[in-house]
């Protein structure tokens, strides 16, 4: 089953890290995803720019408003995710868990099964 690890922490925290902070962050939450990387479980990973460089459609009744930002009502905005190729629920937590481990602060993590759309293939 693939899961997708959703990460969510206080951007503001996050982006008033030092470069060497920041280094030091990334080199533990390396160490993290090699331990799936060598077992071939870790798909894609991306970190997200700061939602200041977002742009949200938002639907309506008419045609949808685009805007910028997320406009969150949230302390927390995601951040980033993982896509984990996993046995179970409890071994994508395992790995949730080893991230907030590695990443100081707040924030939280929301694991989710993920159904595969393949468009022409008749299956997901």
């Amino acid at each position: 089953m693939l899961y997708a690890v959703l990460c969510y922490n206080m951007e503001d925290v996050v982006g008033s890290w030092t470069k060497e902070e920041d280094d030091l962050v990334m080199e533990r939450l390396g160490a993290v995803q090699d331990k799936l990387a060598k077992s071939g479980k870790l798909g894609p990973v991306a970190r997200l720019l700061p939602t200041t460089a977002a742009t949200t459609l938002r639907k309506s009744r008419g045609e949808p408003l685009v805007v910028d930002g997320p406009f969150a009502e949230t302390k927390e905005q995601f951040l980033g995710f993982y896509v984990v190729d996993c046995e179970s629920l409890d071994e994508a937590l395992a790995f949730a868990r080893d991230l907030a481990q590695a990443n100081p602060g707040q924030g939280s993590y929301e694991i989710r099964p993920i159904a595969l759309f393949r468009p022409g293939s008749g299956s997901q």
